[in-house]
């Protein structure tokens, strides 16, 4: 199956907070996406990491991605080495997606932005002749994707791009609460954390608003870019 967009995050939940609404909107139009967590997030003070496998497939039915599938890399502890690469390699050239969204390139959690340069390196070496990968006992033809964009998450970064999001906002909220486990339940006797309170629905709204406001629109997702994006069209800009 050829992907449209491949998602990435080094946690399950990151995507649903970081860009699910931009992976809505592109289901939207057509567009095939899906979803890789690098890890389970078993170090999370809530919850576990077979329970974060559950609530992160309940979340992929509400998105309605193509595929959604966990690398089992050690939550804290994985490296941007070869194994890691090679892994990531296999699944880029598995689904050949155009478009990769991946973590924020520097944030709160390190892991973030340890895995924003693991797939950066891995997007770029995905596309050597020279790096042979298998899958299922055949050889995998490379694949370099059209470009990497980082979804903005706990820090604030200034974007270099947003998207409209203003439709997708409940679905995208709903898809959040998937991870029962990781966010606000009055009833939870579970560990509080940054992301636990209630208040923490409020950032993630008001994060979007601003970004929305900038181009005129309720709610917006944010992004950075690697590198300079094309423009067919100037007139579409909003």
């Amino acid at each position: 199956m050829k992907l449209d967009i491949l998602a990435i995050g080094v946690h399950p939940d990151d995507i649903e907070l970081g860009c699910s609404g931009t992976i809505l909107k592109h289901i939207a139009q057509g567009k095939k996406v899906g979803i890789i967590d690098l890890t389970k997030g078993e170090l999370g003070s809530r919850g576990s990491g077979e329970l974060r496998l559950i609530e992160a497939a309940n979340s992929a039915k509400i998105l309605g991605v193509s595929i959604r599938e966990n690398l089992g890399y050690a939550d804290g502890f994985f490296v941007n080495d070869k194994e890691h690469q090679l892994g990531i390699i296999q699944i880029l050239r598995k689904y050949q997606p155009d478009v990769v969204l991946s973590n924020a390139p520097k944030d709160r959690h390190p892991d973030h932005g340890r895995a924003s340069q693991l797939v950066s390196e891995s997007c770029f070496y995905s596309g050597l002749v020279r790096i042979e990968t298998e899958y299922n006992g055949l050889n995998q033809e490379l694949w370099r994707p059209k470009a990497v964009y980082n979804y903005i998450q706990d820090r604030f970064l200034k974007p270099d791009f947003v998207v409209d999001v203003t439709p997708f906002i409940d679905q995208k909220m709903e898809s959040i609460l998937a991870f029962s486990s990781q966010f606000y339940n009055p009833e939870s006797e579970l560990p509080e954390t940054p992301i636990s309170s209630k208040k923490f629905f409020n950032f993630i709204k008001a994060r979007m608003a601003n970004f929305g406001r900038d181009i005129n629109v309720d709610y917006a997702e944010a992004f950075t870019v690697e590198r300079l994006i094309g423009v067919e069209d100037i007139t579409l800009l909003k």
